[in-house]
């Protein structure tokens, strides 16, 4: 970003700076990454309390018409005209040769399809979705909207108390709730593998909301530095590090997110970017995949670093990495040659001209706990 480009600022700006936050420049906005207490306490306490995250810098966009979700499926691999009432599911937005251009939410709600993207993709998201649908069905974004996540065991707890009716959620549900006064649209997800919700708020409510959640005795700040380390325990793919228009959703393992209904053969196969490339990799396999990573070793492996075999040969490359402060040592996702993708297979990173053993390994590297009911 050049010098004479203001950064954009959250309506959660103000209160950032009043909480002691150290602010950087992301996605084009002034964020948080951290705040006093620190990257490693914010990530425990959001594993063992519950975290107020501000993600207002995301793209919130309604869809609205009879005939918004037929036309979404337009341009993702994934199940939307069978979505239920206050349902929400995963879902990718992909181009001609099958790459990601972004990962998103949907969630039907009364108004329409409610869709969160990605804030370094949103723009170019909404005049995709402008382009493509604009002639089937409203594209109505709402910068008047602010969001928030709420993450950890414990959310449940804090956000009851504003609202008793929320812990009626389940995970990857939805609905619309007056949280001790305040209008809000709340869902049951988030990007911690947690238990937890995200809120869009009006922006001119979203401090007062804030402030209401930050008074509860399980709720602190969390910046974006214990975001990153929350996801990737989680195993969460980062749009523009561990999915891109570089992998297509079968080689970056995001398989599970292409329903059956979509997939050859299907009711309501294909008709997406891509379909033709997806559906030949579904039958066919890919030469790369994306894996979990883990390491024995305390040496933490960054994005970039080089992966090789026992014979010295580059087999990959690693697009997450952290020391885990969970699982207690290093981890990352990474993309290996599907020879090297089964799990327990034993490959070594290049870290500063040294090699560290890894194993492929499952993920979440920590449990997920998402509340099912």
């Amino acid at each position: 970003m050049s010098a004479d480009q203001t950064l954009l600022q959250t309506p959660l700006h103000a209160l950032h700076i009043e909480l002691g936050a150290k602010m950087v420049p992301f996605a084009g906005y002034d964020m948080p990454v951290q705040y006093p207490a620190g990257v490693m306490a914010e990530h425990k306490h959001a594993r063992a309390a519950a975290g107020l995250f501000d993600v207002s810098h995301m793209g919130q966009v309604l869809l609205v018409g009879d005939d918004a979700a037929a036309a979404l499926e337009t341009l993702v691999p994934v199940d939307i005209v069978d979505l239920g009432l206050f349902k929400q599911r995963y879902a990718l937005f992909t181009n001609d040769e099958g790459g990601i251009l972004d990962d998103l939410m949907v969630a039907r709600r009364t108004d329409g399809l409610f869709v969160v993207v990605n804030a370094g993709c949103r723009d170019q998201d909404i005049a995709h979705m402008q382009k493509h649908l604009g002639g089937r069905c409203e594209v109505r974004p709402m910068p008047e909207q602010a969001l928030l996540a709420l993450q950890g065991p414990q959310a449940v707890t804090a956000l009851s108390r504003l609202n008793a009716d929320v812990a009626k959620l389940v995970f990857m549900t939805g609905n619309f709730f007056d949280l001790d006064g305040i209008p809000t649209f709340v869902t049951r997800s988030g990007y911690t593998g947690e238990d937890g919700y995200e809120i869009s708020v009006p922006a001119d409510r979203a401090v007062e909301l804030a402030r209401k959640l930050l008074a509860q005795p399980e709720v602190m700040p969390i910046g974006l530095g214990a975001r990153d380390s929350l996801r990737l325990e989680a195993g969460l793919c980062l749009y523009g590090h561990d999915i891109d228009t570089t992998s297509t959703p079968v080689e970056a393992s995001l398989t599970w997110a292409i329903q059956k209904v979509r997939r050859a053969g299907g009711a309501r196969a294909g008709g997406y970017p891509g379909a033709a490339v997806i559906d030949r990799q579904f039958a066919e396999g890919v030469a790369k995949k994306r894996v979990g990573l883990v390491s024995s070793e305390r040496m933490p492996v960054r994005e970039g670093a080089r992966l090789v075999n026992a014979d010295g040969a580059e087999i990959g490359v690693v697009t997450s990495g952290t020391l885990g402060p969970t699982v207690g040592k290093p981890v990352a996702l990474a993309y290996v040659q599907t020879a090297h993708a089964a799990l327990g297979t034993e490959l070594f990173a290049e870290v500063r001209g040294k090699r560290t053993p890894m194993t492929v390994s499952s993920t979440p590297f920590t449990p997920n706990g998402y509340f099912r009911g």
